[in-house]
């Protein structure tokens, strides 16, 4: 058994942050000793490296919440993870579009400006247009 220190110096994890994913459910509320300290397993070590892995890849709070209950139901399939996962990365698609487009974009305000002035400054006139 582990304290939430140790928990949280295992995982990575800061101890406000197990404190809230207990609050919301990713993970179940720990046992308590006498003196109502938590005392974590082996298991929530797992499965708080999981959740952190998981939010690294920018997975949001709820989808990891449905990834966590699927890996407990280990002989199904993993057709709905598959799924996930692929929403997931077309989104991440999405947004490196995006920011490729906002990048061009700036790129192409700060190619338009000549540094001489505030008055002339293309990029402050670009930002202040409607277009």
């Amino acid at each position: 058994m582990l304290g939430i220190g140790e928990l949280s110096r295992k995982t990575g994890v800061r101890i406000e942050t197990i404190r809230y994913y207990e609050r919301i459910g990713l993970l179940a509320p720990p046992a308590r000793t006498a003196g109502n300290y938590r005392r974590y397993r082996e298991t929530d070590v797992g499965r708080l490296r999981f959740i952190r892995r998981a939010r690294a890849l920018g997975f949001p709070i709820d989808r990891i919440g449905t990834l966590l209950a699927l890996a407990d139901q280990r002989d199904r399939s993993c057709e709905d993870v598959d799924a996930i996962a692929r929403d997931h990365l077309d989104e991440i698609d999405r947004k490196i579009a995006d920011l490729t487009a906002l990048r061009r974009e700036l790129a192409s305000m700060v190619d338009a400006c000549s540094s001489r002035s505030i008055a002339r400054c293309r990029i402050l006139g670009a930002l202040a247009s409607d277009r």
